[in-house]
């Protein structure tokens, strides 16, 4: 018997992966006996924010996710596709139509037991933790004492990743303060003073997201979203993340009044990160404001920036190339809890732990998805593979996939194709050899 803790997109996802390849699950819920703050509903796989899924279009990596996704058999995007509403290039749902479809599966499957129960600790024996970002405090308590309280998460602050080849390298260019270090780990948006005014303006009076109730609005002050450093004055973000010292434009050979700094994200240097810049600007306003900055007029976002009340661990040093807990080869994690976000990184969170907790039952080495592919990708992130940056929650994206040569005169739609060409191949193969190893 395997417990599974949560009947979210993860948790249901686990349980039904398992349950169908022949293993007794005991699915544990604390609703209806108790509901986060987020929730509103006692069925299984609630959509507590957007009913969409996010891109249809398999040269996007969300897209190609759900592509390998539904190879691979997820009840999720069996769900998700028969509750679809129209939504243009996006899958969306009827999200009570979804949820009803979730519940029903999971009691209609044999091989679950649902408990109804409020979880304080971790359970003995083989289990799988998928309470989500909202985990209830005494089960967090239990997991942060297992990890140690410096790497378990309870509040996040993100700031957005750009893509390199949507940067104007003519204008930005590539220096650290002073010259120290190599120099090439950073890279730098120049501001005169007229720009910098004009952005601080358009930062204070653009649209935020409004905290949710549970979320209480105290940051820290070494992580404090940028509209906030804005509302304290029109020079204190130049004296903050913005601030030029140690930095001289090589077209003018001068100082800027400002800058906004990139960080190089990843080995392949093809994410950047805008240093200092976590936010509550809704996403369109990041997109609209932040392409006003000189050499991002076409910027493409890998990621936007957040802040918002989020409970995970730091999957790089608590899980194991396994993807169990490092100390304890019968506890793993799946979904939000882990690091990755978004709905259908969750669901395939799950359908990847699933495949390991089977691999585990059947004694066969972990699955290893190649690298090249969204799940391989997905991997990487919960390894932190790659990542030059400190661990934090990612929508899985293309900086996180292993780097394909590039091509003269080759477009970002003609290489992202590429890149899923090439996913969608090594997948099928890979999926054909393991799931035979599974029996089928």
């Amino acid at each position: 018997m395997v417990k599974v803790v949560g009947g979210g997109l993860a948790g249901c996802e686990v349980a039904l992966q398992l349950a169908r390849r022949g293993v007794p699950v005991e699915l544990i819920e604390m609703k209806p006996l108790q509901r986060t703050p987020a929730q509103s509903s006692d069925k299984l796989a609630e959509l507590v924010c957007s009913n969409s899924f996010r891109s249809a279009n398999v040269a996007n990596a969300i897209g190609l996710l759900k592509w390998e996704m539904r190879a691979t058999g997820s009840a999720v995007m069996q769900a998700a596709d028969a509750s679809a509403v129209p939504a243009g290039d996006a899958l969306a749902v009827d999200r009570e139509i979804f949820a009803d479809r979730m519940t029903a599966a999971v009691d209609a499957e044999p091989n679950i037991t649902r408990v109804e129960r409020v979880v304080e600790a971790v359970p003995e024996g083989l289990t799988v933790v998928a309470t989500g970002p909202l985990t209830a405090p005494a089960l967090a308590a239990d997991i942060a004492r297992r990890a140690g309280r410096d790497s378990l998460y309870f509040y996040d602050a993100i700031a957005p990743i750009l893509d390199a080849d949507s940067v104007d390298w003519d204008v930005v260019w590539r220096q650290s303060r002073y010259d120290k270090g190599e120099g090439a780990d950073y890279a730098n948006i120049p501001l005169d003073e007229a720009q910098y005014m004009a952005f601080v303006e358009a930062v204070v009076a653009g649209e935020k997201v409004t905290p949710k109730a549970f979320e209480e609005t105290k940051y820290f002050e070494g992580c404090l979203p940028i509209e906030v450093m804005a509302e304290r004055g029109p020079l204190t973000l130049a004296f903050g993340p913005m601030k030029p010292v140690g930095l001289v434009d090589p077209r003018t050979g001068k100082q800027p009044f400002a800058v906004v700094q990139l960080r190089m994200e990843n080995k392949e240097a093809t994410a950047w990160n805008m240093v200092g810049f976590q936010t509550r600007l809704k996403y369109p306003e990041q997109r609209r404001i932040f392409t006003t900055l000189p050499g991002l007029e076409q910027a493409s976002f890998l990621r936007f920036g957040s802040v918002h009340r989020n409970t995970y661990v730091h999957a790089p040093s608590l899980l194991s190339d396994g993807l169990h807990w490092h100390d304890d080869p019968d506890l793993y994690l799946a979904g939000q809890i882990t690091g990755v976000e978004g709905y259908v990184e969750s669901s395939a969170c799950g359908q990847l732990i699933a495949w390991h907790v089977l691999a585990r039952l059947k004694g066969l080495e972990p699955p290893a998805p190649p690298p090249t592919t969204a799940f391989g990708a997905l991997r990487r992130h919960l390894r932190g593979e790659g990542i030059l940056s400190a661990y934090s929650p990612s929508n899985l994206n293309w900086s996180l996939f292993a780097s394909i040569e590039k091509r003269r005169r080759e477009s970002k739609r003609d290489r992202k194709a590429r890149l899923a060409e090439r996913a969608q191949t090594e997948l099928a193969a890979w999926w054909a050899d393991w799931s035979s190893r599974l029996g089928g």
